[in-house]
C-alpha cells in the first residue's frame, strides 16, 4: 500500500495492515479509525468521504457494529493478548 503526501511516497509494511485486520460477523474488516491512521486522517473526516461517495463502494463495504459485536471483539482481543 502506498500513501503520498506532498509528492513523498510511503509504504506502509504489509504487516502493519495484517495486524490490524479482524474477524466480524464472519467477514475480514478493519476498523475505520484504523483506515483513518493509514490515510493520514481523522475517523470522521473518513466516514465522511465514504458516505458522501457511498455510490463508489459495494453494498458490504461498511457497517456499524453492534453493542453485542463490540463486545465480542472486545472479548477475543483481550484472549488473544493474553496468549502472549
Amino acid at each position: 500500500m502506498t500513501k503520498t503526501k506532498s509528492n513523498e511516497s510511503l509504504i506502509i509494511p504489509e504487516e502493519v495492515v495484517m495486524n490490524q485486520i479482524y474477524y466480524i460477523r464472519d467477514q475480514k474488516v478493519m476498523l475505520d479509525r484504523d483506515l483513518a491512521e493509514l490515510y493520514g486522517v481523522e475517523t470522521r473526516v473518513l466516514k465522511q468521504a465514504v458516505r458522501r461517495n457511498i455510490d463508489r463502494f459495494p453494498e458490504e463495504f461498511m457497517f456499524e457494529m453492534t453493542k453485542k459485536n463490540f463486545s465480542n471483539w472486545r472479548s477475543e482481543i483481550v484472549i488473544s493478548n493474553s496468549d502472549k
